[in-house]
């Protein structure tokens, strides 16, 4: 089925709401809000939904729809200041296509170093000789395409490489997909405890890794609070954001033996100090990569208990 898409274009947030409710009460099957001006939204506060002070709604309808009459009912309904944008919109037929194989045709497999490969599952991995990991995205974040993945693939990779992984015990706290847990796993990891408040990424990483042929004994994955608070791991992977690995700092190195290694991302480039310091009381060796605008931070606890 083909769409039309209309636009609009440089809304104020205090807009967004009546726009939303007007276009969909005029027949709009899907709306999506984009940023107008490249201005990133990062951490929310509590309960606050942060909108971009310009952006961009864009509207499905049936191709059949008068898209003209539709920005005129727009115009007829909503009080100022929503009618002063509405001139400045524009539209476009969406033709129909397959969007899952589109998507599909779009992930490829990447390599992390050397050895460590992650693969769409309906692709042949390129090196079949490699540690593939063969992942479906599906329901959770984790494709190893963004940079803070990208960045603990590859520490994994290196530490892999080095016998730093073999045997070891590894927490991936806010595993997603699963993808950075079931690498270190076929890496040379014993065992897996991945956790995350979305149930849908407990899900997603089961799922993953029974497609990777994972032994279910191996790895155990839970919601927070199922978390044994004796819970020990040579390894703590943490790919969340700044705000949370500050908040949970108290919680991640309680579950890191004393020696064992934690690896922090999802940290921009400005938060990076304020990230170092929740930590660097207990931990030696800390050092700090970057990818684009993103950064890894990766120190190993003392032998000292905390």
């Amino acid at each position: 089925m083909a769409w039309l898409k209309l636009r609009l274009h440089r809304l104020r947030p205090e807009q967004i709401e009546t726009l939303e409710d007007a276009l969909l009460g005029l027949g709009a099957q899907a709306v999506t809000l984009e940023d107008a001006a490249d201005e990133p939204v990062l951490e929310p506060g509590p309960g606050a939904t942060p909108l971009w002070s310009s952006s961009e709604f864009t509207a499905l309808f049936p191709a059949a729809t008068d898209i003209e009459a539709v920005v005129q009912a727009l115009q007829a309904q909503l009080p100022l200041p929503a009618v002063d944008v509405l001139p400045d919109w524009s539209s476009d037929l969406l033709e129909d296509k397959d969007w899952v194989r589109a998507w599909m045709d779009h992930y490829h497999p990447i390599s992390f170093g050397e050895r460590l490969w992650i693969c769409p599952s309906w692709q042949a991995p390129p090196d079949p000789d490699a540690v593939n990991l063969m992942l479906d995205p599906g329901l959770a974040f984790g494709t190893g395409t963004h940079p803070t993945t990208a960045l603990c693939m590859r520490w994994l990779n290196d530490q892999a490489a080095a016998g730093g992984l073999q045997d070891s015990t590894v927490l991936d706290f806010g595993c997603g997909s699963g993808v950075l847990g079931i690498a270190a796993l076929l890496l040379g990891a014993r065992r897996l405890v991945g956790v995350d408040i979305d149930p849908q990424a407990v899900t997603s990483t089961r799922q993953n890794a029974d497609r990777n042929g994972i032994d279910p004994a191996r790895y155990a994955v839970m919601l927070p609070d199922a978390l044994p608070a004796d819970t020990e791991a040579d390894v703590v992977l943490a790919n969340i954001l700044a705000g949370p690995l500050i908040d949970l700092a108290p919680t991640l190195l309680r579950h890191l033996r004393p020696g064992g290694w934690i690896v922090l991302s999802g940290v921009i480039r400005s938060q990076v100090e304020e990230v170092c310091a929740a930590y660097d009381s207990e931990l030696t060796e800390m050092t700090v990569s970057y990818q684009d605008d993103w950064a890894r931070i990766s120190g190993r606890r003392t032998d000292t208990p905390i």
